[in-house]
């Protein structure tokens, strides 16, 4: 193991912010896709189109 001298505590406690805050993240990313795209199958479910689904000829 090394020896991380006087500072130690400051280091490990660092990273294991650092490493909370990217878990918390990578939480937020998954429920918020989750959420995305819950949302769009309710959209797609009540008959709601995307503008780029559409050929050029039709008309908004």
């Amino acid at each position: 193991m090394m020896s991380l001298g006087p500072y130690a505590s400051f280091i490990v406690t660092s990273y294991a912010a650092a490493a909370i805050v990217v878990v918390m993240l990578i939480g937020w990313v998954v429920i918020d896709y989750r959420n995305q795209t819950a949302r769009l199958r309710e959209l797609d479910r009540s008959g709601v189109t995307r503008r780029s689904g559409r050929s050029a000829t039709d008309t908004p």
